[in-house]
């Protein structure tokens, strides 16, 4: 049974408005750091989509790209809308693992220099979220590194996207994912069950909406948790 759902049509159950926004003085370069080589106690709360069980788990990583500027942000990508999988949503660069790749972090940082050109070298490594699992039955593991950028590529990095893959790269301000009154906690009937998952629709300056939700938004309420703890 396959599962085509358009998530903008999904029930909104409700925002966290509750629940307190991480303090910009968290995702300072220091202390992104200190927060990775010392991490808290702390439980990620989505770690597996139950929503169609896939026969063989495969191995996969992503990158979290965090961009430092004076406002950091999040690096993201939109895929084309030709993909067979995932057309046109919005992702981290990153894919399956190859049997090359030694580690996730290999993997993560080889599919982000493949997909949107950013080298390896530019990412400097902190460390992983625990693995996410996928109803198309990946087990991602998000790497989360540092981008420094030059003076000359504000506002936007010099990235060189696949055209096969990706149609746009695109920074979302880290104060706006790590607040979880932008969090929508959204729902829909599938054979029977209710199904559940985080959207994070961000409206750019261009005035154009990017519908971040499903493993992307359910990674990125992980990485607020951890920050948060």
């Amino acid at each position: 049974m396959s599962l085509i759902i358009d998530p903008r049509r999904a029930d909104l159950l409700g925002l966290d408005e509750h629940l307190p926004p991480v303090d910009s003085t968290r995702w300072s370069r220091d202390a992104l750091l200190d927060r990775f080589r010392r991490p808290p106690v702390w439980r990620p709360e989505v770690e597996v989509e139950r929503w169609v069980p896939a026969a063989e788990p495969v191995a996969a990583a992503v990158l979290v790209p965090l961009v430092m500027r004076d406002e950091a942000a999040v690096l993201l990508t939109q895929r084309t809308s030709h993909l067979r999988k995932h057309a046109g949503q919005i992702s981290f660069p990153g894919g399956r693992s190859e049997p090359d790749d030694p580690t996730p972090v290999a993997t993560a940082l080889r599919e982000a220099h493949e997909e949107i050109g950013l080298a390896p070298e530019r990412v400097q490594v902190l460390g992983s979220l625990p693995t996410y699992t996928t109803a198309t039955g990946f087990i991602v593991t998000p790497v989360v590194g540092l981008i420094e950028p030059a003076p000359h590529e504000h506002p936007l990095l010099a990235l060189q996207p696949d055209p096969g893959e990706v149609e746009e790269a695109f920074e979302v301000p880290l104060h706006f994912l790590m607040n979880p009154r932008h969090h929508q906690r959204r729902a829909f009937d599938f054979a029977g069950n209710q199904l559940s998952f985080f959207s994070m629709p961000w409206q750019s300056a261009a005035d154009k909406e990017y519908f971040i939700w499903g493993a992307t938004a359910a990674m990125l309420r992980n990485l607020y948790r951890f920050l948060s703890a």
